[in-house]
């Protein structure tokens, strides 16, 4: 069932042309989201924690982040609530609603990679943001090289 929801609000995405916003040309309510957090890898097991945030001025009804590795994941996956793979490298995790100048639920997964990479790049941005055009994309998307040692690397 959650991953209908997950996908049900990828496909209204698809279908009003939110792939992201930008300084694109909609005409919905302005929201800024951003996304800080860290990961870690040890042995092709990624560990990502990151908590989404709004900078308003708008509230954003409904979200969902789109996070993507440089390598393949295994096939089977334990996701969290509220996760669904959508892609050999994608998973597509929903934020829900957000308020205005307001923090979201921390989101926590951990993913297989296939082998053993020595690094990978971990690629975070909004695909979904409820009818909401985000002007400053600067903030949503992230990247981090996460090298398979352990540490944590922060966004």
């Amino acid at each position: 069932m959650r991953m209908l929801v997950v996908w049900g609000a990828v496909g209204v995405a698809a279908v009003l042309g939110w792939g992201g916003g930008g300084s694109g040309s909609g005409g919905g309510p302005e929201a800024d989201l951003a996304y800080h957090g860290a990961a870690s890898m040890a042995g092709g097991r990624v560990d990502v924690r990151f908590t989404p945030r709004n900078h308003g001025p708008s509230a954003v009804p409904d979200a969902t982040v789109r996070l993507r590795w440089s390598e393949a994941l295994v096939d089977r996956q334990g996701l969290p609530a509220g996760c669904a793979r959508s892609g050999e490298r994608v998973v597509l995790c929903r934020v829900g609603a957000l308020a205005a100048d307001g923090l979201g639920e921390r989101v926590e997964l951990r993913v297989r990679l296939k082998g053993v990479p020595s690094e990978v790049l971990l690629e975070i941005d909004t695909v979904w943001g409820g009818g909401t055009v985000d002007r400053n994309r600067s903030n949503d998307r992230q990247r981090v090289l996460v090298l398979d040692s352990g540490d944590e690397y922060y966004f």
